[in-house]
């Protein structure tokens, strides 16, 4: 069983090829750009095939599509990070909806009967009003930034390729997921990596925040990339699902896990350039749609999550 994925040295990327390369019958290929973070694979290189391939350049896309001949593909390569979404809004839109609609194509074009999961968001919701709480796939989408609404198109590329040409494709929309190797920019990682440092004596015992209000729904980055297997293993083509831990928790309850893991005695400094232009305050989910249909069910809590990811902060710092 041949299984490609793109984005493949990217965070999520690299714990599905973990997961994967632990399964007999699963051979791993993936792709990614030239200049990807080898570090994130460096305990499995040896066991996957890599193809440098730029995605939003169809041609190359569709040599490595046509090479594989892959039977399972998870399309994972995205412009990830929301607020560069604002900065460089095409970029972020030509990369995630041109990207996707290259894939799309290239297995199209190559006839592949290739079962395909599209890692959509829980971004595309966006506007959520208290009484949508927790989030249901059948909630309206209001997106609140250009990565979101790349990820809606992405989202319903997905189901129109599906209705138009009968390819096997389920869309996830995972909610926040955290764990080892989550780049610095992200919130949970930004917090561990300033507390590894200030234990390392590199960075005064400051740390600088964003808004910390935020109720946000954390899911382990390890449940989700099970749960993405378990999409085109007993997911139904066309369907859309929900990946979430169904529990709401501030960003404030983060920090303050994770300080309770250093004997250090840390200031907190509010800084409002990392602040978004619009926020979304509540996003919890509702993943009984996706439990009922395979069985999936969260096993790494918070705590346990951000522990590792502080670790991971001190051995690379």
């Amino acid at each position: 069983m041949k299984v490609l994925i793109t984005g493949i040295a990217g965070f999520v990327g690299s714990h599905l090829a973990e997961y994967l390369t632990q399964k007999k019958s699963v051979e791993v290929f993936g792709v990614d750009l030239p200049y990807c973070n080898w570090q994130n694979l460096v305990n499995i290189k040896k066991k996957i095939k890599f193809f440098t391939c730029d995605i939003c350049n169809f041609n190359s896309v569709q040599k490595v599509i046509n090479k594989i001949k892959p039977d399972f593909i998870f399309h994972l390569a995205a412009q990830a990070f929301i607020p560069d979404s604002w900065v460089y809004p095409a970029k972020s839109l030509n990369t995630n909806i041109m990207g996707q609609l290259n894939i799309l194509e290239a297995v199209r074009f190559s006839r592949l009967d290739a079962k395909i999961h599209i890692a959509c968001s829980a971004e595309e919701y966006g506007l959520v009003y208290p009484n949508e709480i927790p989030v249901k796939e059948s909630n309206p989408f209001r997106p609140l930034s250009p990565y979101a609404v790349g990820k809606l198109a992405q989202d319903m590329l997905g189901f129109q390729y599906y209705k138009s040409y009968s390819m096997f494709i389920v869309r996830t929309r995972a909610f926040n997921h955290i764990g080892p190797r989550m780049n610095e920019c992200f919130v949970a990682s930004s917090f561990a990596k300033q507390i590894a440092l200030i234990e390392k004596g590199k960075q005064a015992p400051v740390i600088c925040v964003g808004n910390l209000q935020p109720v946000r729904d954390f899911t382990d980055v390890r449940d989700v990339v099970r749960a993405y297997w378990l999409s085109l293993q007993k997911g139904r083509a066309g369907e859309a699902y929900n990946i979430c831990s169904g529990k709401g928790n501030k960003v404030k309850k983060v920090l303050d896990i994770l300080l309770s893991f250093t004997n250090h005695k840390i200031r907190i400094k509010q800084d409002r350039s990392r602040f978004r232009p619009s926020d979304i305050m509540v996003l919890v989910g509702d993943s009984s749609k996706f439990r009922k249909q395979t069985g999936w069910n969260t096993k790494i809590p918070l705590k346990k999550s951000l522990e590792d990811i502080l670790d991971h902060w001190r051995e690379n710092v």
